[in-house]
C-alpha cells in the first residue's frame, strides 16, 4: 500500500464523497470553549466549536471531510494553539509550526491497488464538466479525469466525430499518495457541443464513467455545450513577469525627514513595533538595481496610512503613510517603472481595516447609532478595543476588527479603493490578503469591476493551501503558491522527501489547477510570512541556490522576496523582515550572481515562461531530479542534484524534445544529444539549466547512440 500502517485511518462509512469523522480531545485543565480550525475550514478559529462532555474534560466534534490529507488542530479559549496529543503524526508548516495531520482514507483504499484485478476503487473516480477538470486553453480543450494510482490498467475516451468516433487514451500526469490524474487534448473550434464519455479497463473488465457515476454502459454521455462555455483568460504578461517583493519598511531608506520619531538602526533587529524608516525615495533611489537585477515586476507589501509597521491594518486606503512617502511620490514612482519595463502590484487588506479607520472609529464613538454599524460585526456595545474584543477581529487580534464586505456601502467602498488606485498609478496587479477569509460575493463582483476595463489586471489571492475553489474563472486569477515552495522546502530545505516525492508535488501542483491558472501562479520561496529560505537551509548556500533554480525554471510567475538574492537570512516573523543588507548587493556575491544568470536566463527562453513541464527522470538513490518545459519547438531541460557527488544521469527524450544542442547558462557548458538519449553529469548540490544553442562540447556532459528506454517518471530511475 500506499500509506504506513501508523498513519492510515480507515472509516466505516462514506456518503456523497465525504467522511464523518470524530474529533477528540482530553484537557487535565478547565477551558471555557473549544474549537477546531484546520485546513478544511481555512483555520477559522471560530468556525468548528467542540461541544464538552458530561465529565467536563473532554471536547468532542464530528465533521464530514472529503477523503485525503488534512491539518488541524485545537484552538483553547480562543486564543491557544495546539496540536492533538492522539495525533498519530505531526509536520512542520514551513513558517515555524506544527500542525497535526489527519490521512482518511474511504474502505474501498484498504486492499492494496492492483492494475489488472477488475476491481476499482469507486470512492476515487471524479470527473466534472468545469475548470481545471474541463479546460480551453491555447486552442486545446484539456480532459482530465481521477483515479486510485496504480488501480487501472489504462483509461480511455471516446469523442464523437463527423466520420464516426474517435478513441484516445488519457495519459497520467502526475498523482500523489491519495489520487492519479489523467489527461487528454483535444482541438476543439468552440462552436460545436463537445461530447464524450469514459472507457475505464482494468484487466479483463470494461467499466464506463458517465455523469451518472461508474455504470457497465456508455450512456448518457458527458456534453460541454459551446453557447454556455466561457473560457478562463489569465494576464499572458504575467508568464513572463519575475516579481521582486518589497516590504517598504525594510527596502531603503531614501528620505530621513520622513523618518518616524522612534526609527531604529538600519542594521537594528525587526521587532513587531518597530520601524526602519525605509520609503518610496529608498525604492526610487535602488530602481537601478532592480533593473540589473532583471526583475519586472515589483509586488509591494501595503503601503497606506496605519498604525503599524507592516500596515496590513489600513487607517486610509487612498493615503502612502507619511512615513514611507506621499501619493504623489508613489503615483510618479509606478509610472516610471513602468516606462523602464517594471510593473506595479499593490497589497490590499479587505478582510479587516485599523481601529482608526473612519468607519470603525464612528462605530467607537456612536455605537449602535453609527451608520457605519453593519460594515462590521459588533457582538455588543459599547465598542472596546481590548483582549478578546466584543467584535469579530481576525485572528481574534483586537486591533484588526473584520470588515463586512458585503454591507453594500462596504462592498463599494472596496471597489471604489481599488478604482482610486488604478486611476493614480501604473496598477498592473491586485494581491488580495487572506483572501480565502472574505466572502467570495466580494471577490466575484469584484473580478467583474476590474476585468470589465482593465482585461490584464492581475489577481492574486492569499491561499496557502489549495485554492481551487477560487480558481474557476469567476474571483482570482492566482493564488501565492505555497505549495510550491512547501515541496521546494521538503526536498532541498529538511530533505524529507525523495526526488520522486518532489517531482510528484511538483507537477501535482501544476496539474490541481488549469494551465493557464498555473503559468502564473504566484510562486515563491519565502515571505514576509515565513523564514528565509537559505535559514531553512540551515545555512547550506548550495541548496538555498539550488531552491532559487527552481523558482526560476519550474511553472509559474516567480518572486523574488527582498533580500534573498544578496543570501539574506533570517527566521520566522519579525526575523524575516530585517533591512535590507546592502553590503551585499556586490558583483562578487554567488547569490546575486547565480540569480542574475537565472533571470535572464527566464527572460530570454519562451519555454521557460511557458512551457508545459515533463518530468524526464527521477533517482532517489542519485537525489536528481531532472524535467523540461516544452512550447512548441521552443524547449529547456533543468537538472537538479540535491547530494553531495556528482551525479551522471541518462537521459531518456520524449518525442516532444526535437532540440539536441543545448547550453548551460549557468556554467557555459555545451552539450549535443544522440537520438533521443543525453546523458549529463550534474555537479553536487546544484544544477543544469539548459537551453538551446550552440556547438557540442565534451565538458562535463557526454552523449551516446544507445537504445533509448521507456521511462516512468513514477519509478525511479
Amino acid at each position: 500500500m500506499i500509506f504506513g500502517l501508523s498513519t492510515l485511518l480507515v472509516p466505516a462509512f462514506v456518503q456523497d464523497g465525504k467522511i464523518s469523522h470524530l474529533f477528540e480531545l482530553r484537557l487535565e485543565k478547565a477551558v471555557d470553549k473549544v474549537h477546531l480550525a484546520g485546513t478544511f475550514n481555512g483555520w477559522d478559529r471560530n468556525a468548528t466549536s467542540m461541544e464538552r462532555s458530561l465529565d467536563g474534560k473532554t471536547w468532542r466534534v464530528t465533521v464530514r471531510l472529503a477523503p485525503g490529507k488534512h491539518y488541524y488542530k485545537f484552538v483553547l479559549n480562543g486564543t491557544d494553539w495546539i496540536t492533538d496529543p492522539k495525533a498519530k503524526r505531526n509536520e512542520d508548516d514551513g513558517g515555524g509550526n506544527v500542525n497535526s495531520v489527519l490521512l482518511l482514507v474511504p474502505p474501498d483504499y484498504a486492499r492494496p491497488a492492483k492494475a489488472g484485478d477488475g476491481t476499482i476503487a469507486k470512492s476515487a473516480l471524479k470527473h466534472s464538466t468545469s475548470i481545471p477538470d474541463l479546460n480551453y486553453d491555447r486552442g486545446q480543450l484539456t480532459v482530465t479525469f481521477r483515479a486510485r494510482p496504480g488501480d487501472l490498467s489504462h483509461l480511455e475516451m471516446f469523442v464523437p466525430t463527423t466520420t464516426g468516433e474517435m478513441c484516445v487514451e488519457l495519459k497520467e500526469t502526475s498523482r500523489d499518495e491519495f489520487y492519479a490524474f489523467y489527461r487528454a487534448e483535444f482541438p476543439w473550434d468552440r462552436k460545436t457541443d463537445f461530447k464524450y464519455q469514459f472507457m475505464l479497463v482494468d484487466g479483463p473488465k470494461r467499466f464506463y464513467y458517465t455523469p451518472s457515476g461508474l455504470t457497465e454502459t456508455a450512456k448518457p454521455p458527458f456534453v460541454l455545450k459551446a453557447k454556455d462555455f466561457k473560457p478562463f483568460v489569465t494576464p499572458k504578461w504575467v508568464e513572463q513577469a519575475v516579481f521582486y517583493q518589497i516590504f517598504p519598511d525594510r527596502f531603503a531608506n531614501g528620505d530621513q525627514a520622513n523618518d518616524p520619531k522612534d526609527v531604529v538602526a538600519w542594521n537594528g533587529t525587526p521587532t513587531y513595533f518597530n520601524r526602519f524608516g525605509g520609503d518610496v525615495a529608498g525604492i526610487r533611489q535602488r530602481s537601478s538595481y532592480l533593473r540589473d537585477l532583471g526583475i519586472n515586476a515589483i509586488y509591494y507589501n501595503p503601503i497606506f496610512k496605519s498604525p503599524s509597521n507592516h500596515r496590513y491594518d489600513a487607517t486610509d486606503y487612498k493615503l502612502v503613510d507619511p512615513e514611507i512617502g506621499t501619493n504623489a511620490e508613489f503615483f510618479a514612482l509606478s509610472k516610471e517603472l513602468k516606462k523602464s519595463g517594471i510593473r506595479t502590484m499593490l497589497d490590499f487588506a479587505f478582510n479587516h481595516t485599523a481601529v482608526d479607520f473612519y468607519a470603525f472609529q464612528d462605530l467607537r464613538d456612536k455605537g449602535e447609532k453609527s451608520a457605519y454599524k453593519d460594515w462590521y460585526w459588533a457582538k455588543s456595545y459599547p465598542i472596546q478595543v481590548q483582549e478578546n474584543p466584543n467584535y469579530e477581529a481576525w485572528y481574534g487580534f483586537p486591533s484588526m476588527p473584520k470588515l463586512n464586505v458585503m454591507n453594500p456601502a462596504a462592498h463599494a467602498y472596496v471597489l471604489g479603493v481599488v478604482d482610486f488606485w488604478r486611476k493614480n498609478s501604473s496598477l498592473d496587479g491586485i494581491r488580495l490578503d487572506v483572501a480565502n477569509e472574505v466572502d467570495v460575493r466580494m471577490w466575484q463582483a469584484l473580478r467583474k469591476h476590474v476585468k470589465a476595463s482593465a482585461p490584464d489586471t492581475y489577481i492574486l489571492g492569499e491561499e496557502w493551501g489549495d485554492a481551487s475553489k477560487w480558481l474557476t474563472g469567476d474571483q482570482w486569477d492566482a493564488s501565492m503558491n505555497y505549495q510550491f515552495r512547501d515541496a521546494c522546502l521538503r526536498f532541498l530545505a529538511d530533505q524529507s522527501i525523495s526526488a520522486k516525492e518532489f517531482g510528484q508535488r511538483l507537477m501535482r501542483n501544476y496539474n490541481l489547477y488549469a494551465p493557464q491558472v498555473s503559468r502564473v501562479q504566484y510562486n515563491l520561496l519565502g515571505s514576509h510570512d515565513t523564514p528565509r529560505f537559505l535559514t531553512l537551509c540551515q545555512g547550506d548556500e548550495k541548496r538555498a541556490l539550488l531552491g532559487a533554480t527552481v523558482l526560476l525554471t519550474w511553472v509559474g510567475a516567480p518572486s523574488i522576496y527582498y533580500g534573498d538574492e544578496i543570501g539574506m537570512a533570517g527566521d520566522k516573523d519579525p526575523d524575516n523582515r530585517r533591512g535590507m543588507q546592502w553590503g551585499r548587493a556586490t558583483a562578487t556575491n554567488p547569490f546575486l550572481k547565480h540569480y542574475k544568470k537565472l533571470v535572464a536566463a527566464r527572460k530570454s527562453s519562451k519555454a521557460l515562461q511557458s512551457g508545459t513541464p515533463l518530468l524526464l527522470s527521477a533517482s532517489d538513490a542519485n537525489q536528481t531530479l531532472v524535467f523540461a518545459r516544452v512550447l512548441e519547438e521552443d524547449q529547456a531541460i533543468v537538472a537538479i542534484n540535491r547530494s553531495s557527488t556528482p551525479q551522471k544521469s541518462t537521459i531518456s527524450l520524449p518525442s516532444d524534445i526535437s532540440i539536441r544542442r543545448f547550453v548551460d547558462v549557468l556554467s557555459g557548458a555545451r552539450i549535443t544529444a544522440t537520438k533521443d538519449r543525453l546523458v549529463i553529469t550534474i555537479p553536487p548540490k546544484s544544477a543544469l539549466v539548459l537551453l538551446p544553442g550552440g556547438k557540442p562540447s565534451s565538458r562535463g556532459f557526454a552523449a551516446t547512440n544507445a537504445a533509448r528506454p521507456t521511462f516512468n517518471p513514477w519509478r525511479n530511475s
